[in-house]
């Protein structure tokens, strides 16, 4: 049996840049161990596979699909990088307009558009939520990074906060201090997966709008995701919560510069819709 794995990335119209998927259109004939391998085989943060869409699940024909993500480690319920790689990697076969996901997180929306001589895709989250950090974990995690607590932004307490992926969130006072991440990973795996995290999302604030991410993926066999969805969107929905930008925002997010991959993620709140928009260019892999 023949498997394409298309190779795309996400949150840059740039192949150096963002975050690279894998991206499986039919995975009809794969079960989960034969996914897992593929994904640990091409080794990117995430692959995506797609099969027929589930009953019920609505949108037009040859464009409602049921996606499964996984990394070189084990399957993760959303991801937000592998959806926009996907979608245009749809959107170049099928051409722009709007796609359904079923995922393990729920349903998820995405619009693919024309944007210059690309395509860009802005998925819309499943209702978010955040929650609060036990101490001792938030201790925990600061231990793993080596952040001392002095390092942190008041103004962003530590939350997990969830669209689709659990992520800790923790605001960085400097930039500096977020480019200077060198963190124990097998310490910060046990925590992440003792409080089911996804990744820890990094943050620095850059200007009202705009802020500078990082985030460590112990869990899924990768140090750091260049360019995160999942966490963009549990961020936004973190953000607006918090008073730290209005209801009706639209943010950017620069990732990826301190590994080499720069990559922008904006991201979209409505004032009446508690979902997020997630959107970003994406490109095909050579």
């Amino acid at each position: 049996m023949t498997i394409e794995v298309l190779r795309y990335t996400a949150f840059s119209d740039d192949p150096e840049g963002g975050n690279p998927a894998g991206v499986v259109l039919d995975a009809s004939g794969l079960d989960e161990a034969a996914m897992l391998g593929i994904a640990a085989e091409l080794g990117y943060s995430e692959t995506a596979f797609l099969t027929a869409p589930p009953e019920g699940l609505g949108g037009e024909p040859g464009r409602a699909f049921t996606v499964r993500y996984f990394s070189p480690k084990v399957e993760v319920p959303f991801c937000g990088h592998a959806t926009v790689a996907t979608a245009v990697a749809l959107g170049e076969r099928v051409g722009p307009g709007e796609l359904v996901f079923a995922t393990r997180a729920g349903t998820v929306p995405v619009s693919v558009t024309r944007e210059g001589g690309g395509l860009r895709a802005t998925l819309t989250s499943v209702e978010p939520h955040t929650e609060e950090v036990a101490p001792a974990d938030l201790a925990e995690a600061l231990a793993a990074l080596d952040w001392p607590a002095a390092d942190l932004d008041p103004q962003f307490p530590p939350r997990i906060a969830y669209a689709g992926a659990r992520h800790l969130v923790i605001g960085a006072a400097t930039r500096a201090r977020l480019a200077d991440l060198s963190y124990d990973f097998t310490r910060l795996e046990a925590l992440m997966r003792s409080l089911d995290l996804v990744t820890v999302q990094l943050v620095h604030r850059a200007g009202p709008a705009e802020f500078h991410v990082r985030n460590p993926f112990p869990v899924g066999g990768v140090v750091e995701d260049p360019a995160t969805g999942a966490a963009a969107a549990a961020f936004g929905a973190y953000a607006r919560e918090r008073g730290l930008v209005p209801a009706d925002a639209v943010l950017t997010l620069h990732q990826g510069a301190d590994m080499g991959r720069p990559g922008h993620l904006t991201v979209e709140l409505r004032s009446g819709d508690s979902r997020v928009r997630v959107g970003g260019a994406g490109t095909r892999i050579p």
